[in-house]
């Protein structure tokens, strides 16, 4: 990219998600020379709920992303809670911060559409091409490129292995970051495991069809509600505008020992609850449009540390998924943002001490954002594993206006950091009293 130089760019991301993809953006915005390095081919699937919360929209608002409804893009006026035989519709907060709505879009084009953002932006994305490992300098032990093998349609290695050079790399590889773990940074047992299924249906003709609502289902039940057996986990449908629903279920454990005890098959749980749905709903082999695929959800900054040795860890590779919620694009956004303004600034140092400390503060600052957050969420997560906790608050704390509002801001991560009403100065309050995670 730059001529009498050994490295090849100024930094090397790995792997071309929302987090590759927002840091790609923001650092070829900033004038750096970028290399985004994908394995598969786009357009290409990621089990996700495919729900963007207010927070995420903003972040796509901040890069410069379209989202008018003609490009593909669906809007949502909030949350629709179902549980104990009844429903509720809580509207988005119209916030200083956020906008007013969510939105929806599948993975198989979310992703290709951030990606050629970031090739909009200046930066060069090689697709099919799979980092097989971190390049190390002999004498320091630091970060300095990677070591790729470009991949055939297959995925099968195509010609021979390349090394690539760039002084900063960016670990984007997902939850398995094996780019990560190849530098023995590896995930925490303390930290909350999720797991999420899901499918799609056809909704033409059904009361799916651009349902205006992300629909979330506290309570599954293998038959009529209340009078069958309870499953575990909650449900959701989110319509996505394209004739299609995302329909799926999620169940998340204070550690990845519980969720191991637990031994549920979420495939089983899924294709049970979605039989025994209303008829009318549409949920039947015949409308189903793709396989139940399922993933793991890294929580609560599940792996660290963020920044070691010129490596930058972003998104699920840190494990940036809240444990109230699932969420994880919003915070893989942010991340981008965050990582390429310390990368930038690092650039600007005269030595090698400064850029470190610079690089550093990347982690600190996502910390301090989300620290206290998370660690509020980690503390959900152990009071929601007791069953009978859940029944109570369903039952006597989702009819309280008051509640679902605090509730609502609190598990969408959706209040104003500062100032707005008496419920966004507890949360907020609440984030800077408990120890960061």
């Amino acid at each position: 990219m730059r001529a009498g130089r050994e490295d090849v760019a100024d930094v090397i991301v790995v792997g071309a998600g929302p987090a590759g993809a927002s840091t790609a953006h923001w650092c070829a915005s900033a004038g750096l020379d970028v290399l985004l390095l994908e394995k598969a081919a786009f357009p290409r699937d990621k089990v996700c709920g495919d729900g963007l919360t207010p927070r995420a929209v903003a972040e796509l608002a901040r890069m410069g992303v379209g989202t008018q409804a003609e490009d593909g893009w669906i809007r949502n006026r909030g949350l629709r809670v179902v549980a104990g035989g009844r429903s509720w519709e809580l509207p988005w907060p119209d916030l200083a911060s956020y906008p007013g709505y969510g939105m929806a879009r599948a993975r198989m084009t979310l992703d290709q559409r951030l990606a050629q953002h970031a090739q909009a932006s200046g930066a060069k994305l090689l697709e099919r091409t799979k980092v097989t490992g971190p390049l190390l300098d002999e004498r320091s032990g630091r970060v300095v490129g990677v070591t790729a093998q470009p991949l055939d349609a297959r995925g099968r290695a195509d010609g021979a292995a390349t090394t690539f050079r760039a002084p900063v790399v960016v670990a984007a590889d997902g939850v398995s970051s094996r780019f990560a773990t190849a530098l023995d940074i590896t995930r925490r047992d303390d930290r909350p495991l999720g797991t999420a299924v899901r499918t799609y249906f056809r909704t033409e003709g059904t009361p799916r069809h651009e349902d205006p609502w992300m629909e979330s289902h506290l309570e599954l039940w293998d038959g009529a509600p209340g009078a069958s057996t309870l499953l575990p986990g909650y449900g959701w449908i989110f319509a996505l505008g394209d004739g299609t629903a995302n329909v799926g279920l999620g169940a998340v454990s204070s550690t990845p020992a519980r969720q191991s005890a637990a031994g549920n098959d979420y495939r089983a749980i899924l294709d049970t609850w979605v039989r025994n749905s209303p008829a009318e709903w549409g949920f039947t082999a015949e409308n189903q449009t793709g396989p139940v695929r399922g993933a793991a959800l890294p929580m609560g900054f599940n792996r660290s540390p963020l920044y070691s040795r010129g490596a930058v860890l972003v998104g699920d590779s840190a494990g940036m998924v809240s444990p109230f919620n699932g969420e994880g694009i919003a915070y893989a956004l942010q991340a981008g943002r965050v990582a390429a303004d310390a990368i930038a600034q690092a650039r600007t140092r005269a030595t090698d001490d400064s850029r470190e400390r610079t690089l550093g503060t990347y982690a600190d600052r996502m910390r301090a954002d989300l620290g206290g957050y998370y660690t509020l969420g980690r503390w959900f997560v152990r009071l929601i594993e007791h069953p009978q906790v859940m029944r109570a608050a369903v039952r006597y704390g989702l009819p309280r206006p008051v509640v679902m509002r605090f509730v609502l801001k609190l598990l969408s991560d959706s209040y104003e950091p500062r100032g707005g009403d008496w419920v966004d100065r507890v949360i907020a309050g609440l984030t800077r009293v408990v120890p960061a995670a």
